[in-house]
């Protein structure tokens, strides 16, 4: 008797991954204090006007989940999600221990993670955003973003 293979998943839509984004991250503040949803709607946006596709944006809806254990790996590879957006989600996800320029190689060499990448940079050096931070802090995440930009060409 041969087994059927599993019948396709309906994949998620762009309201369902924002839900889950915003259930995931619920609990989170950023460095500024406010409700870290707020980031990643940003991001989205920021794809979005960028010329980004529904990949992109779901992407950018979870492209901190899995580097902030708000959602798992396991998660990640068991949603209805297309390859190309899991492939996005783990590109920008960075690594315990990992070298800048490894990191920037890695969304350098997958297709369409640099765009979510610039619309993440862009918002974490919005002035308005660093304008909320310690000095020492603005300072520190500037020189970062900095660095990251030139690494990725940006």
């Amino acid at each position: 008797m041969t087994k059927n293979p599993p019948a396709p998943r309906t994949p998620l839509t762009l309201a369902e991954v924002e839900a889950a984004a915003r259930a995931a991250h619920a609990t989170q503040t950023d460095k500024a204090g406010r409700p870290y949803a707020e980031h990643l709607q940003a991001v989205a946006e920021g794809v979005r006007a960028r010329g980004g596709d529904e990949e992109q944006v779901a992407a950018a809806w979870l492209h901190d989940a899995v580097e902030d254990d708000a959602l798992s790996e396991h998660w990640l590879e068991e949603a209805a999600l297309s390859r190309r957006t899991k492939d996005i989600v783990l590109a920008v996800t960075k690594r315990a221990g990992e070298a800048p320029e490894a990191y920037a190689r890695r969304i350098l060499d997958t297709p369409g993670a640099l765009l979510v990448k610039e619309a993440d940079l862009a918002h974490n050096a919005d002035p308005a955003r660093q304008a909320a931070l310690d000095a020492p802090t603005r300072t520190r995440l500037t020189e970062k973003y900095a660095k990251m930009r030139a690494l990725l060409g940006l």
